[in-house]
C-alpha cells in the first residue's frame, strides 16, 4: 500500500481548490519548518512511499518506527471510510494543522466542528452576544463541502463569562432568541448546525433549566434543518465516582438532540497519573448511559477519543500534542510499554533529574478504540485532529 507524506497531498489539493488562496484557513497561512520538509522518493517512478510499514495490529511499538512514519499515511485509503457510524472531528485555531487534516481526510468524517464561537453575556437580563466570528473561514467550509458533499460543518459554541444569575435568565427565557441568532448565522455561513458545550459549566447544577433550554434550542434549530450535538461529561470517573451527566439526563434529551459528544478522556490527572482513557472505563461510560446493547440510541453517542497525550513527573503533569511528542522521541529514544488492561502505550524518560512518564495514542491503541466503538454501536468524536499524528488517519 503506497504511503504518501502530508505536504505532497497538501500541494495537490491546493492546486485543485486554491486558485485564489481560498482554501487556506485564516489561522493556517503560516508555514512551519516541519511543513517545509521535502518528502523523499523511494522508487524509480519517483512516487512517495513509506519508509517502513507499521503493523497496527501489533501492540509492539518502537520510537524509530513512529519517527519514520508519523507524517506518512496511505493516499489510497484517505478516501475510504473504515468506520460506519458518525465520526466527528474537532479543529481548533490554536492547532491549525487540523485545518489541513480536515481537508485531506474529509471523506473519513461525517461532521467537522471548528472551535470558533463563544456565547457571552450582553447584559444582566440574560442578553447574549455570539463572539468569535472573526475566526469563521467561509472558503475553508466551502472546500470541505466540495471534498465531501455529505459532510456537516457544525462549529462548536461554548458559553463563557456567565454568572449564575445571568445564566439562569438565559436558560429560562432566551432559548428561542439563541436559536434564531444561530439559525441566521448558519444560513449566512453555510453551517449545518452546532456543537453546544454548556453542561459542565454549572457543575451538575440547574439540570431542569439546562434540559429545558437544550430541548427548546434543539427544536428551534431543527425547524431550519440544523443539527445540534451536545458535549457531555462522562457519567462516571475513576473510583466509580458519579459524574455530572447520568442516564436520566441522557434519556431526557435523546429524542431531541442529534448526537452527544462524550468527553471520555482525561481519566487520569497530575494527582493520579495514568492512562488517558482506559478501555474498561470507555465501556463503562457507554453502559452507564445506555445499558441496552440493542438500543438504537447508541449510535447517537459519540465516544470521545483523545489525539493528544499527557506527560507526568514529580512536579505535576501537562498535556502534550504531536510535535512535542515527536521531539521527546527524537531526544530520548524511549522504550515503549503496553498495558493490556487500559489498552494504552506509555514510556518513561529522565530530564532535569526527574522521571517523566508519557501516555500518548498509538496506531494500536486507536485501533482498539475504533473496534470498541464498532462493537458498542457508537460513533466517534476526536479531540482534536490538529493534535494527532498524520499516520493516525489510515485506520479511521
Amino acid at each position: 500500500m503506497v504511503k504518501i507524506r502530508l505536504e505532497i497531498v497538501c500541494c495537490l489539493i491546493f492546486v485543485l481548490f486554491e486558485c485564489d488562496n481560498a482554501t487556506l484557513s485564516k489561522s493556517d497561512r503560516k508555514t512551519t519548518k516541519s511543513e517545509k520538509k521535502i518528502a523523499r522518493t523511494d522508487n524509480q517512478h519517483g512516487s512517495v512511499v513509506s519508509h517502513k510499514n507499521n503493523n497496527i495490529n501489533d501492540a509492539s511499538v518502537d520510537y524509530q518506527s513512529i519517527l519514520d512514519e508519523h507524517r506518512s499515511y496511505s493516499f489510497s485509503t484517505s478516501l475510504v471510510r473504515n468506520f460506519n457510524q458518525d465520526v466527528l472531528g474537532y479543529v481548533t485555531p490554536w492547532n491549525s494543522h487540523g485545518y489541513d487534516i480536515a481537508k485531506l481526510f474529509a471523506a473519513k468524517f461525517t461532521m467537522i466542528s471548528p472551535v470558533w464561537l463563544q456565547l457571552k453575556p450582553k447584559d444582566s437580563k440574560g442578553g447574549f452576544l455570539v463572539e468569535g466570528l472573526h475566526d469563521i473561514d467561509k472558503n475553508w467550509v466551502s472546500t470541505l463541502k466540495q471534498l465531501n458533499k455529505k459532510l456537516k460543518v457544525v462549529p462548536r459554541i461554548i458559553l463563557e463569562q456567565w454568572t449564575y444569575p445571568t445564566l439562569k435568565k438565559l436558560l429560562k427565557d432566551k432559548a428561542t432568541d439563541v436559536g434564531s441568532e444561530l439559525a441566521a448565522l448558519a444560513k449566512e455561513n453555510h453551517f449545518n448546525g452546532y456543537v453546544l458545550e454548556i453542561w459542565s459549566l454549572l457543575g451538575g447544577q440547574m439540570k431542569a433549566e439546562l434540559t429545558h433550554f437544550i430541548i427548546n434550542l434543539a427544536k428551534d434549530l431543527q425547524k431550519h434543518n440544523l443539527t445540534l450535538v451536545l458535549v457531555i461529561p462522562p457519567p462516571s470517573y475513576a473510583g466509580n465516582q458519579i459524574g455530572m451527566f447520568v442516564r436520566e439526563d441522557f434519556e431526557n434529551l435523546v429524542n431531541h438532540v442529534t448526537a452527544f459528544s462524550l468527553m471520555s478522556y482525561d481519566y487520569s490527572s497530575p494527582q493520579r497519573p495514568g492512562p488517558n482513557s482506559p478501555l474498561p472505563w470507555l465501556l463503562q461510560c457507554v453502559e452507564d448511559l445506555i445499558p441496552d446493547k440493542s438500543s438504537p440510541y447508541r449510535k447517537k453517542l459519540l465516544l470521545g477519543l483523545n489525539f493528544y497525550g499527557n506527560v507526568y513527573s514529580k512536579l505535576g503533569g501537562k498535556p502534550i500534542i504531536g510535535h512535542e511528542y515527536i521531539s521527546i522521541l527524537e531526544k530520548h529514544k524511549p522504550k515503549f510499554m503496553f498495558n493490556n488492561v487500559s489498552g494504552e502505550h506509555s514510556f518513561t524518560y529522565w530530564s532535569e533529574n526527574s522521571e517523566h512518564k508519557v501516555f500518548y495514542p498509538t496506531l494500536h491503541s486507536i485501533r482498539l478504540r475504533f473496534q470498541l466503538g464498532k462493537e458498542l454501536g457508537t460513533g466517534i468524536a476526536i479531540w482534536e485532529i490538529g493534535q494527532g499524528l498524520d499516520s493516525f488517519y489510515d485506520i479511521l
